[in-house]
């Protein structure tokens, strides 16, 4: 798939399953995440490989997580939260790891990591892989975050789901692109002209 047609279509696809893609592909996913852009280079990140048996014990860790926050949760409710990890044979997750710099703070240094993270996304749908970026309250629980041995100053970015595609994807209708890009100038201009703010001569 060329890039622009990649770009152009991806989708999240939630319905993923068996067989996981092979070594290459994942090897081509992997190094797309080290062209996201990144000031200085300080590669912000690093990934955790989730699969075989370990996606259980981090099922495991999620029920921890959400019995900590509501114990009295119902057991066929436990049994869905300990299956979440169960829904992709492959679970990447994307972890920014600040580094101490002068001239590039955290929050640049997580916009990375999430650039790395798409990057990644991408990179699965040019191969026909299925994936899907999720969080929700794992990404920010502590017991989740002590489990995966993070750091003070790392976040989860996210957990990228990979595998085959199971069913159909949806179709996404094309936005008014025109809504989303305005030329700067032209935009300021009419919006302080309406105000009555300032006089155009």
């Amino acid at each position: 798939m060329k890039a622009l047609d990649a770009l152009h279509t991806r989708i999240s696809v939630p319905r993923l399953g068996e067989p996981l893609p092979d070594e290459e592909m994942i090897k081509n996913i992997y190094r797309a995440a080290f062209r996201a852009a990144d000031h200085g280079l300080l590669r912000p990140w690093r990934f955790l490989v989730v699969k075989g048996s370990s996606r259980e014990k981090l099922g495991e860790l999620f029920l921890k997580a959400a019995l900590e926050n509501e114990p009295a949760i119902p057991v066929e409710k436990q049994n869905n939260i300990r299956q979440k990890p169960l829904r992709a044979p492959l679970i990447l997750i994307t972890i920014s790891s600040y580094k101490d710099h002068p001239k590039v703070p955290e929050f640049e240094q997580d916009l990375s990591a999430g650039a790395a993270n798409q990057n990644m996304l991408i990179a699965a749908h040019a191969q026909g892989i299925g994936a899907m970026w999720r969080t929700g309250s794992m990404a920010y629980a502590s017991v989740v975050r002590n489990g995966l041995g993070l750091k003070e100053k790392e976040k989860i970015i996210g957990f990228l789901y990979l595998g085959s595609i199971q069913g159909p994807l949806k179709n996404l209708a094309e936005p008014n692109i025109d809504e989303y890009f305005k030329e700067w100038w032209i935009w300021a201009a009419a919006l302080i002209c309406s105000a009555g703010s300032v006089e155009w001569n």
